[in-house]
């Protein structure tokens, strides 16, 4: 194989022999199923057609030139046109060269065209000896190569010809699950008899991977669950009297369910690695101030880490509100401190003054030195990932670890961020709320949506009118916000109105939620800053204008907001008659349903799992075959598969797994960095 080649390979990631094995074709043509040009209309979608190149020429002048590729197959002609990357193309095709345009068909008088089609090139002799066509993804063109799909599977046969392919999974997994083999796998892929055989060989591959990444995940907690006791906490009198006294009202049974759970784990001896989930307003941080306490009345101090200094500033007047009366010192520890402030934190940290103590992951430095922490909570997990939860498990005495998600993960997300945590799942909203009504409306609707809100603040409600905030366009929105506050103002005089937006300062915020918290205000007028960690328990209803910039997520968490008190809650999402596919289908799962999991299950599917967790340091793996939303069940049977596995040969010794466990070794340490313990 030239250098050129090699250079070219490479750009597609190919620098192996095995990266070309397992390099698999995007898609496929079936040669039975190619049309003549004759056949050929633009009712039909895209259409695969095979045809020699009877004319290359470039058209038009200036910014406004065209290559069009005219191709002919005995019944008719047809041509491609390219706008972009002419001079590419131009070399790309000659006359006589036999190619496949595959894509949708437009019609222009008699002369039928398809805008930058994909193209393959054809070799007479090979077209008609193979029924089906792999066609493989990012071709490169390098230094004068081109390496075309023809040319991959030429040599991806070669070397399943003259390779043996040893098997790794063990013959009842195979046989149990029906597998395919890694040769039959292989083959099926690159060689397919059928369109129906790539799928038997991808379905193989990507339960191996989610199997090794599932291995990986149990060793992981089996590792961390036997390397390190964890101290022993216990209930004590802070902890009766905050329950029994300090709450204003009972714990519903999903929150005493978790608690008992994390009692049981404190007992056991080990350290606990424990995740609550529960939907928006379902009381998880309640449970986490609990479990806190528990950690205080039996000597150990106790952490909480959030991702961002908004959420840890406001973490910290909750726990301060709820502990200061029991004479437990809280302190905030953010990397945008002065250089005293941060000393005399720490040494109150390192000295065990301050029992309670929150911040950013500016907690996991080593320059923190705690005095006796016994347990790390942590807050919107999904936005940190493995290696800096293990770090705070690393810490001191090895704390038992609670985390806590106010977006709920869907089942198949959890079970892959997740597999190495137990899991404790609070259903159900606390006793006395409401569910909130939620509809959608639109400008026309606007003089009938003010007079709701007059009719809801006669009544002694308050509301909510939030404007989207994003940081692009920043000081759009935010004289999106300020310009609303003063139509608001003047369409209720009668009413008194505050705003709040993120450039005002933080004392200046706090004063004007405290005066919308006391009820002083009728309106509150806001960017997104008031998504977390606002609760104003007569707040019913919550307005939301442009509703289709939003995520889903967010406005889950935005109409969390209301709905907090004993009042019938309403949320309103205004929006343009005019919006995209998938805010359409956003507003409606809003307006249909008020679960959490449900509402997580379908952004999921709308965005994808990155921008889903919505940070690149999520701590999600990468997946080289496998997609989490599009294969739940493969996730949901690896799972099981690999307990199975793990409880009947724990090591992996039988002689029946001795190939799984060489591949799983390999896949451990070729993983390294992610399944790292600190």
């Amino acid at each position: 194989m030239s250098p050129p080649r090699l250079e070219a390979l490479a750009q597609s990631g190919i620098k192996s022999v095995s990266d070309l094995l397992y390099f698999f074709p995007r898609r496929y043509i079936d040669r039975s199923r190619i049309l003549a040009i004759s056949q050929l209309n633009e009712h039909l979608g895209n259409v695969t057609v095979i045809g020699r190149v009877v004319k290359v020429e470039e058209l038009g002048f200036a910014r406004k030139k065209r290559l069009q590729v005219t191709i002919h197959d005995g019944s008719g002609f047809l041509t491609g046109v390219w706008f972009k990357g002419l001079s590419y193309f131009k070399k790309r095709f000659k006359e006589g060269q036999v190619v496949s345009f595959y894509g949708p068909i437009k019609q222009f008088g008699r002369q039928l065209s398809v805008s930058h089609p994909d193209v393959e090139d054809i070799e007479d002799g090979d077209s008609s000896s193979r029924g089906i066509i792999p066609v493989y993804p990012s071709n490169q063109f390098f230094k004068n190569t081109w390496i075309t799909s023809l040319v991959i599977f030429k040599w991806v046969n070669e070397i399943m010809k003259n390779r043996s392919l040893e098997e790794y999974l063990p013959d009842y997994l195979i046989r149990e699950h029906q597998l395919v083999s890694r040769s039959d796998a292989l083959r099926m892929i690159h060689d397919p008899r059928s369109l129906d055989e790539p799928a038997a060989g991808i379905r193989r591959f990507k339960f191996e991977e989610l199997l090794l990444f599932q291995l990986s995940m149990i060793r992981l907690r089996k590792d961390s669950i036997e390397k390190h006791a964890g101290p022993a906490l216990r209930s004590g009198e802070m902890t009766r009297r905050f329950i029994k006294e300090s709450l204003p009202f009972e714990l519903t049974d999903g929150q005493l369910a978790s608690l008992v759970d994390i009692q049981s784990d404190f007992s056991s001896g080990r350290q606990m690695n424990r995740l609550i989930q529960g939907d928006v307003g379902s009381g998880k941080t309640v449970v986490a101030v609990a479990a806190m306490l528990m950690a205080v009345d039996s000597g150990y101090q106790a952490a909480m880490m959030a991702p961002t200094e908004i959420l840890a500033e406001q973490h910290y007047q909750t726990l301060s509100e709820y502990l200061g009366p029991l004479g437990i010192t809280v302190r905030l520890l953010t990397g945008n401190q002065s250089t005293a402030l941060r000393r005399d934190i720490l040494t109150d940290v390192e000295g065990g003054r301050a029992g309670v103590v929150v911040g950013t992951h500016a907690l996991i430095q080593d320059q923190v030195r705690f005095f006796k922490l016994g347990l790390a909570v942590i807050d919107e997990q999904h936005r940190f990932g493995v290696m800096q939860r293990s770090s705070l498990m690393n810490k001191g005495h090895h704390p038992h670890v609670l985390v806590m998600s106010a977006t709920p993960i869907p089942r198949s997300l959890a079970m892959t961020l997740y597999s190495d945590m137990d899991i404790s799942l609070i259903k159900g909203l606390p006793a006395g709320r409401q569910p909130i009504s939620t509809a959608v409306r639109y400008d026309r609707n606007r003089d009938d949506m003010y007079a709701f809100l007059r009719s809801e603040i006669e009544k002694g409600g308050q509301v909510y009118v939030v404007y989207p905030l994003v940081e692009e366009s920043e000081a759009i929105d935010l004289k999106d916000a300020t310009v609303g506050f003063d139509q608001l103002s003047k369409l209720f005089p009668e009413y008194r109105l505050g705003l709040v937006h993120g450039r005002m300062k933080g004392e200046e915020k706090d004063a004007v939620m405290k005066r919308f918290s006391s009820g002083e205000l009728q309106i509150l007028v806001s960017t997104t800053v008031i998504e977390v960690g606002v609760n104003v328990p007569n707040a019913s209803v919550m307005v939301i204008e442009h509703a289709e910039r939003f995520g889903l997520s967010q406005l889950h968490q935005l109409r969390g907001r209301i709905g907090r008190g004993s009042r019938k809650s309403y949320c309103i999402l205004m929006t343009d008659v005019k919006r995209s596919k998938d805010a359409k289908v956003r507003l409606e799962t809003m307006a249909r349903t008020t679960d959490g999991f449900e509402i997580a299950e379908v952004d999921l599917k709308l965005r994808g799992p990155g921008d889903f967790l919505g940070t690149k340091q999520s701590g999600l793996p990468e997946f080289r075959f496998a997609d989490i939303v599009e294969d739940q069940g493969h996730v949901q049977e690896a799972r099981e598969w690999a307990i199975r596995i793990l409880n009947e040969d724990p090591g992996l010794k039988r002689a029946n797994n001795a190939g799984l466990r060489m591949l799983f070794e390999r896949y451990f340490h070729s993983k390294a960095k992610y399944f790292s313990m600190g």
